[in-house]
Order: structure tokens, then sequence, then C-alpha cells
């Protein structure tokens, strides 16, 4: 079935392919073009370095009129993510444009690993270590990108 949720995935889909951006990758599951399955390398020169953290798009056929869920499937220590691994990310939420694509989502959550938001904290504990100890926030921080090495009892597109 085409709808123009489905049309305009397939050109975010097009997009992403020919013209990545660094450090991210993401396509639809072979048998569900609304569900999306992302891997963004942590930013050089942060604590997230060296990661590979993986996520799951799921759109609805709002979409682009509405965000789509996304949720790291990877285990995440960062001050923006819930423990179930969604997003406090604005663009996600309030601040959202149909003018987004999947690069654009997958871009932003990149740069939120660079410059996270202690503010508006997702993650109490995280948020904390941030601002008043980042020598151990960053300690958990590596742990979670060696964690995202082997961390393959991950089922990719499970809820």
């Amino acid at each position: 079935m085409s709808t123009a949720s489905r049309r305009r995935l397939v050109r975010d889909f097009k997009k992403l392919s020919t013209d990545p951006p660094g450090g991210i990758s993401g396509a639809p599951c072979p048998d569900n073009i609304m569900v999306w399955n992302a891997v963004i390398f942590g930013p050089a020169e942060t604590p997230f370095e060296d990661g590979t953290f993986r996520l799951v798009l799921t759109f609805d056929e709002s979409y682009p009129n509405k965000p789509p869920v996304v949720k790291f499937l990877s285990k995440m220590f960062h001050p923006n993510v819930y423990a179930n691994g969604e997003l406090c990310l604005d663009i996600l939420q309030n601040r959202w444009s149909p003018t987004y694509d999947v690069a654009a989502i997958l871009t932003s959550i990149q740069s939120l690993l660079h410059d996270p938001n202690p503010n508006s904290p997702a993650n109490a504990e995280a948020a904390q270590l941030y601002r008043d100890n980042n020598k151990e926030y960053v300690k958990r921080v590596r742990e979670t990108v060696e964690r995202s090495w082997v961390d393959e009892d991950i089922s990719i597109g499970a809820e």
C-alpha cells in the first residue's frame, strides 16, 4: 500500500543511502518500511567515541507530520536517554517539523551524544554525574561503549 508516509520514507532511505552523514546509518526492515534499524557511531573526542549504538525508529502513517518513536536498543548511560532506551530530544517532541527526515533525526541524536542537555534529564543520575562528577560520568559512559561492542543479545526491531 502506497501512502504519503511510505513514499516519504522511501525518499528518506534513498537520500540516506546516497548521501549518508558521517557516523550514522539506517535502513528500513526488509518486510516493513515503517520500522527502521539504525546505528550511530559515538562521535570522536567524546566519551562515546568508538561506541556502536543500535536504535530502532518506528513510524506511523502520520509521518512526516508526526515524529517516529525512537529507542536505543543498545544500553545507554546518557542524561537524555531513559532506562527503556527512549530519548528526551526536543525534535522528537515539541520541536518536531515535517522538514526533518531520517538523516536529520539520526544526526540530531548523534549531536546529543556530543552535547548532552543535563537541564532536561531523562536519566537523573547521568545528568547529575555529567554536571558534578565528570570523571565518574566518563567512566560510566566508557562502560556503555565497551558493552556496545558485545551487545549481541538485542533482538533488532523488538519492542
